[in-house]
This record gives structure tokens, sequence and C-alpha cells, in this order.
């Protein structure tokens, strides 16, 4: 036989074995039955390392363990706790801090606007206090660059708490001895220390400890046991799709300001976002990025909390942030993340209600006009 047809029949011969024609075939295996079960899920990605994670995310500091900022005293973190449930920095005597932001509601009132004065309501949602020290600012549109500045706002703000000036505020707390010692203990170098501004620095005092750590912390260092393996998957989705650009720091956003509706226009945005304290037609639609720490608590969601339900709010980022259509089951992991994000409130006795001090016969009457 020649080499060249050897070589041929040899080519023809692999061929045929290849394409299943071989001398003796064995029987083909019938096809499985069909099955209702779902098909199991594969393995997820490998634990992300501390070094990884830290890229995007650092931990919120043990709420157990919080102690006061190098600015803060625990004068005046007594005085704000104080002054965060005090209904008497109203007008009529019937709204505080807590009213909206309610403490053993990862603070907030799970309502799509809150009630202030008379029942009026405002423009947008009231977003949590817990984890807000290290935001970029305060509210929605960032006007307030503070703790601080923010919380002065609504204690003036007509719809709100409605007081109609400082002077009325002063008044109030300068009519309770209590408060007028407490201030003095609190601003001692000061010598009218009863005053609005220091008010709102012995709440921000209060607020800098209303951190929320959760079993997230744990895995950040390095406890991968901590997250299952659906709220690893989710995790690993959730950087791996981008969520990281916005939803970052220690708590997993409030870092930045972002157009809603950045890649696809979102529906029926009319509020004017960060336009509103800028006047740059830049921020025209955008908003300071919430934190998605104890998001499974923190529903209604959006600036106006117009969405109810966290797996729809997770598909809407998705198509109007990142341009990506979730299946079912990344919906699903994403969800576990997120909620493996509720973390632990801060010690009762640091959240409860604290006794007041009494009215007395200077106190300003409460006026529901």
């Amino acid at each position: 036989m020649s080499r060249t047809r050897f070589v041929t029949l040899l080519t023809l011969t692999s061929l045929g074995a290849l394409s299943g024609c071989e001398r003796k075939q064995e029987p083909v295996a019938p096809p499985a039955p069909p099955t209702t079960a779902s098909a199991p899920k594969p393995p997820g990605p490998k634990p992300m390392t501390p070094e990884q994670l830290s890229h995007f995310f650092r931990p919120t500091p043990p709420a157990k363990n919080a102690k006061p900022a190098p600015q803060d005293t625990e004068a005046q973190v007594a005085l704000g706790r104080m002054l965060f449930f005090e209904p008497r920095l109203s007008k009529n005597h019937d709204v505080s801090c807590n009213t909206c932001h309610g403490l053993d509601t990862y603070g907030v009132d799970n309502k799509a606007l809150s009630d202030g004065h008379r029942g009026q309501k405002g423009s947008r949602n009231s977003p949590t206090v817990y984890n807000a020290a290290g935001h970029i600012a305060q509210f929605w549109d960032g006007r307030a660059d503070t703790l601080e500045a923010q919380a002065s706002g609504p204690i003036l703000n007509p719809v709100e708490m409605a007081m109609p000036d400082e002077r009325r505020v002063v008044a109030t707390l300068s009519s309770m001895p209590e408060y007028v010692t407490r201030f003095r203990e609190a601003f001692p170098s000061e010598k009218k220390p009863v005053s609005l501004a220091n008010a709102a620095r012995a709440i921000a005092a209060f607020e800098r400890g209303l951190t929320t750590p959760s079993r997230f912390d744990q895995y950040l260092a390095g406890q991968h046991s901590a997250l299952n393996e659906a709220e690893q998957r989710g995790l690993h989705l959730f950087v791996v799709t981008g969520c990281t650009t916005c939803h970052n720091g220690p708590a997993v956003g409030g870092t930045s300001f972002q157009k809603l509706g950045l890649i696809e226009d979102y529906p029926g945005l009319k509020d004017a976002g960060r336009f509103d304290a800028t006047k740059n037609e830049d921020d025209r639609g955008k908003f300071r990025v919430p934190t998605l720490r104890n998001v499974e608590r923190t529903g209604p969601y959006l600036h106006d909390g117009s969405v109810d339900e966290l797996p729809t709010m997770v598909r809407l980022m998705a198509k109007h942030q990142l341009a990506r259509t979730l299946t079912d089951a990344e919906v699903e992991d994403l969800v576990a993340f997120l909620k493996s994000l509720t973390g632990e409130l801060p010690p009762r006795e640091h959240i409860a209600a604290p006794p007041l001090p009494p009215s007395t016969k200077k106190t300003p009457e409460p006026d529901p006009s």
C-alpha cells in the first residue's frame, strides 16, 4: 500500500470514529425524563479577600464600642439624645426628630413621605439617620454639608417642625432649668450656651454614634462563614455588575451624587434633585446616593418613596443606572447580599427615649396654626 493511500484511509477512519460511525455502536440511552425541580445553582465564586473588598468598602465601628468623636463630649451626646426626642422643638409640641427617624425602626418611619406640622407632607422621603455621619452631605439634594447643618433645618422648616424662628427655639429651651444646666455642661466655654446652633451640635454629636455593624463587617474582616453561599454570590455580582461605582465606603453609599436614570431615563422624574441646592444645570436629576446598610428595613425607596419592594428596586437600579437586565436568580442573590447589610442597632439604653424636663409656666404654649 502506498503511503498516500495509507494516510487517506487513516484520515477517513478517524473521521468516521469522530462522527459515531464505528462498526459496533453501543445502544444509545433514552433521554432523561423532564423534571420539575429547578437545576441546582452552580457553586459560588471564591470568597473575596479583605484586600480585594477594601477597594470598595470599609467596615463600620461596632455600636457597643462607639465613643464620642474627638469634637464631641459625653455631655453633648447626652443632651443631643434628649433633643432628638424633644417634641417641644416643634411649633405644636408634637413632632420630634424621632417622629420621622425612628431609632427603633432603623432610623426611618417607613412612610413614602413623613407627617410634619399639622400633618403636612414634604416632597421627599425621610432618609435614615443611621450611619449618616460619613455621608458626603445630608438631605437628598446635599444642601447641608454636615450633620450639624442638617439637624437645625427641620426645626425651622414650616412643613416639618415649623418653629417660627431661632428666638422661639431658645425661649423654649431656656424656659426649662434642666436644659439650661445641660447646655452649660455641654458647652462650658460659651457665655450663652443655649442656642439653636448648639442644639444642632448636640444632636449631631448623638447621631455620630448611630452605627449598625452587620455580618458583612465580619466578612470584611476575613470571616468568610459570616455570609452564606447566596449572599456571597450576591456580593460578587454586586461588585462585577458595577454597583460599587455608587455604593461604596463604610455606609455602602452616601459618598457621591449620581443622576437618577444615568444610562436610561427614569420615567416620571420631576424632582430636580441637587439642582435645587446648587442651581447648576449639571446637577439636575442628581441625588445623594443613599446608604444600603439596613436597606431591607428602610423602605419605601428612592427620594420620593415611590418603590415599595426591594427586588423591584434592584431591577430598576440595574436597568436605569447600569443598562443591565437581571435574571430572577441574580435578583435573588443580590437581595440576599443586601439583607446581610441589616445590622445590629445600638444598645437600647442609647436609643430609647430618655426622661425629658417638665415644662414650666414660662414654656411657650403649643401653636397649631
